[in-house]
């Protein structure tokens, strides 16, 4: 468990959104939370992992767009050292594969193949960050599925 207050209540919403199978709850919470955080203008690393979590509670891609893309924006602000802090064993180099899975996903989802391609390669270069475990398998997985659609739409 994270001493971090804001980080717990992320993962609260998470909880929700992933084992409870309530998104509309998750929402609105996730939209407490950003509030609370100061939106854009607060702490980095609570507003990537906030986006970042945001974008998978939206039922409009174009939203999830937006969301994934506060996240990346975020995540360039964040150090090692914050990251360290609330108790998460990844570096932020860590962060932008699955960052640039979302990213890659949305694109495509909205046709723009060549974006999504760009994300697509931009999370695998990253990859190594990742450590063989199941959070790293969860995103190299997500990577393959995700290539294998853009193989499939061209």
């Amino acid at each position: 468990m994270t001493a971090d207050a804001t980080m717990a209540r992320i993962g609260q919403g998470v909880e929700l959104h992933h084992h409870r199978g309530q998104p509309d709850a998750a929402r609105e919470l996730f939209a407490q939370i950003w509030d609370d955080i100061g939106g854009e203008q607060g702490d980095p690393l609570h507003v990537c992992v906030l986006a970042h979590s945001m974008a998978d509670v939206q039922d409009d891609v174009h939203q999830e767009l937006m969301w994934d893309l506060r996240a990346l924006a975020a995540a360039d602000r964040v150090t090692d050292e914050q990251v360290a802090q609330v108790g998460v064993a990844l570096p932020v180099a860590g962060l932008y594969p699955s960052l640039h899975l979302n990213l890659s996903e949305c694109y495509r989802k909205l046709g723009d193949l060549g974006r999504a391609r760009e994300h697509l390669q931009q999370a695998r270069a990253g990859i190594g960050a990742l450590g063989d475990d199941d959070y790293g398998r969860l995103i190299k997985d997500g990577l393959e599925r995700v290539a294998e659609q853009l193989d499939d739409a061209t």
